[in-house]
């Protein structure tokens, strides 16, 4: 049950937990310094994590510029998945990009995450185009999905 996990901001001390979903779930996954620098340095950026007994089991970020929130990223543990948290992350998420002001929202998605895109699809994001080549690991194309919030 999705009441018994604990939404947060993250914190510069999530860092090491948030690299091992990081990897866990990416195959070009973020450095320390990018985390370090989004947390520090990007006025943005909002993150946030999701623990199951102190213990960081997922997390998601956006930017939030003006009124437009970009997602950046969104992970669950391999062990978490399938359990809704997915959707309880981004849910968060939107709810905190609309707090901030942001009236949209927009994210990539390799056109091969069909699981994402089912999940972005139930909370009313729709195709906004395609990103040719976007990955850098394999050349995938990206899809563009919008919402508004």
């Amino acid at each position: 049950m999705v009441d018994s996990y604990v939404f947060r901001y993250m914190r510069e001390e999530d860092i090491d937990q948030v690299l091992e979903v990081e990897h866990a779930s990416f195959t070009t996954p973020w450095s320390r310094e990018a985390f370090y620098n989004e947390l520090h340095n990007n006025k943005f950026a909002v993150y946030i994590v999701l623990e199951e007994e102190n213990q960081i089991i997922g997390y998601c970020g956006t930017w939030v510029v003006i009124d437009e929130a970009h997602v950046t990223n969104v992970a669950i543990m391999p062990g978490y998945r399938g359990k809704k948290l997915g959707e309880a992350l981004m849910t968060k998420l939107m709810s905190i990009a609309r707090e901030l002001g942001a009236r949209s929202m927009t994210l990539e998605v390799r056109v091969t995450n069909h699981v994402a895109q089912s999940l972005y699809r139930k909370l009313g994001f729709q195709n906004g185009g395609i990103r040719k080549n976007y990955y850098s690991d394999n050349q995938e194309d990206a899809l563009v999905m919008w919402v508004n919030l």
